[in-house]
């Protein structure tokens, strides 16, 4: 039953569906955060962009109640077209906390071109970075877009959770030469990997082994695969050699939760 559970959680943690399911989940486990209070007074007031959302976890009566305490939010996403957010378009069609709207950029996440340097107060990325084949790139494009004393809230999947469970964490160093070789997004150096040990019974969503090992080959054209594994001591490593400071740090059933600064 336990393991029913946790696949329902990642299968959730990557769409935006009913913010309901947030109120259950939390009651249920009694694990929502003690100090996200002082998380969200961070982003007080302020405008900021999030990478990859909207993200149900963010909502007023979701796990990390952001939304509720921001001025606004703009959006960024990959394609007019993802396998989470379905059609979009690119203007002030970002939809987030049920009603609130904000700018829709359409660009990788990890090259914000059309976005000038320190614009925006906090970055927000919920399960999202796992999916960019050059995390480095991406924090440093976060950083760019960052005013000084910004902040950047990043939330990715842990492992025993989901269907990475047999996967190892991702080596700091694999990740850096990823960076020094500027990998892009059509990188399929873990597909291999994946392949072997993705765990199809926590990812029904996924269908069989064949209609799994397709879309991975065609990765760059719907972004699903994780590229690299993550645990809180990566992450601080990535911040840090990002040139951002890690602040705080959580972990839940299914999350790491990292905020981090723009000194």
């Amino acid at each position: 039953m336990f393991g029913k559970l946790r696949t329902a959680i990642n299968f959730i943690n990557e769409r935006p569906l009913n913010v309901i399911f947030w109120k259950v989940y939390c009651r249920f486990t009694n694990a929502k955060m003690n100090d996200f209070d002082s998380w969200g007074k961070l982003l007080q007031g302020k405008t900021g962009l999030e990478i990859g959302g909207p993200s149900a976890m963010f909502n007023t009566n979701g796990y990390l109640p952001l939304y509720s305490y921001v001025a606004g939010v703009d959006g960024v996403n990959f394609s007019n077209n993802t396998i989470w957010e379905g059609s979009i378009k690119e203007g002030k069609t970002f939809t987030y906390n049920n009603n609130c709207t904000g700018r829709q950029f359409i660009c990788e996440g990890s090259s914000l071109t059309q976005i000038p340097d320190e614009s925006y107060g906090f970055v927000l990325s919920c399960n999202n970075l796992e999916h960019i084949a050059n995390p480095i790139k991406a924090l440093k494009e976060w950083k760019r877009v960052l005013i000084k004393g910004g902040t950047l809230v990043l939330i990715l999947p842990g492992k025993e959770s989901n269907f990475d469970h047999n996967r190892a964490i991702t080596s700091f160093d694999h990740i850096v030469n990823d960076f020094k070789q500027n990998v892009d997004e059509d990188d399929l150096t873990h597909v291999s990997e994946i392949l072997k040990y993705h765990d199809l019974k926590r990812d029904p969503q996924a269908g069989s082994l064949e209609a799994f090992t397709k879309r991975c080959e065609d990765n760059f054209n719907n972004r699903a695969i994780h590229h690299h594994v993550y645990d809180i001591n990566l992450l601080r490593q990535l911040i840090d050699f990002a040139g951002m400071k890690t602040l705080k740090t959580y972990s839940s059933l299914t999350d790491h939760f990292l905020l981090a600064v723009k000194e």
